[in-house]
C-alpha cells in the first residue's frame, strides 16, 4: 500500500517532533519533510511533492496563510491542513479563504490528527471539531462570500436526505459510496445538486450545514 506523504510545517520544533512521532508510528503514513516558516514550506512542497501539508499559521516571517495562498498559486492540487492554536473566527475565517482542506487545533488528539491526514489526502473537507461551531457561526453570519442566501432542506429528495446525514457524520465520498452502494460520481452528482438547492457555494459549507442539522436532530 503507497504511503500518505506528509509534510510538516511548524516553526516550534517540539510540535514538529511531536507530529512526526505521531505520524510515523502510524502504518500509512510518512513524514518526508519538514519546514520551519511559510518560505521553506513552499520550496519543500515544490521539491517533496507530498499528498498533505500540516500547515501552522502563525509563524515568523511568512506565515502559514501566505504560504497556502503562494501554493495555491503555483497550480496543482495542494492538499492542505491548516493546523492552529487558535480560536478566534477571523483566523478559521481566512484559513477557509485560503484555500485549506482542514482546519485542526494543536490541542487535537493524535486519532482526529489522522483521521484529518487521511481526509485530506483523499481530497476531502475536514473541520476540528473545536473549530466546527465557530466556523459555523462565521459562515451562517454570512460574513464569508460567495454564500447565496440559506434554504430549508424541504426540496431534497429521501436519498439526498440521507447523504447530507452521512456528511455531518463525517463520510467522504467513497465511503457514502459504499455505503449506499453507488459509485463515486453518483455522490458527487447528488451533493452537486443538494448545494444548489440548499444555496451552498462549496463543499465546507455542506459540512457545516449537515453538522448543525445532525446536532438539531440529536437534541
Amino acid at each position: 500500500m503507497t504511503k500518505i506523504k506528509v509534510l510538516i510545517v511548524d516553526d516550534h520544533p517540539l510540535m514538529r517532533e511531536a507530529l512526526r512521532v505521531a505520524i510515523e508510528n502510524e502504518t500509512g503514513m510518512d513524514v518526508v519533510g519538514e519546514a520551519r516558516n511559510g518560505n521553506e514550506a513552499v520550496a519543500q512542497a515544490v521539491a517533496l511533492s507530498p499528498d498533505v501539508i500540516i500547515m501552522d499559521i502563525f509563524m515568523p516571517g511568512k506565515d502559514g496563510l501566505t504560504a497556502i495562498g503562494e501554493l495555491r498559486a503555483l497550480g496543482g492540487q495542494k492538499k492542505i491542513m491548516a493546523l492552529t492554536s487558535s480560536t478566534d473566527e477571523q483566523t478559521i475565517k481566512a484559513a477557509l479563504q485560503s484555500g485549506a482542506l482542514a482546519y485542526l487545533n494543536k490541542d487535537a488528539q493524535r486519532d482526529e490528527l489522522l483521521f484529518a491526514i487521511r481526509k485530506v489526502a483523499q481530497g476531502e473537507t475536514y473541520l476540528g471539531q473545536s473549530l466546527a461551531n465557530r466556523l459555523a457561526g462565521v459562515l451562517y453570519a454570512g460574513e464569508t462570500a460567495p454564500i447565496k442566501k440559506q434554504k430549508d432542506d424541504s426540496a431534497l429528495t429521501p436519498r439526498e436526505m440521507e447523504i447530507v446525514e452521512l456528511v455531518g457524520q463525517g463520510l467522504t465520498n467513497h465511503d457514502i459510496g459504499k455505503k449506499l452502494t453507488i459509485s463515486d460520481g453518483t455522490v458527487r452528482t447528488h451533493l452537486h445538486h443538494i448545494m444548489e438547492k440548499l444555496g451552498l457555494a462549496n463543499r465546507n459549507q455542506l459540512v457545516l450545514f449537515a453538522t448543525r442539522r445532525n446536532e438539531r436532530r440529536n437534541v
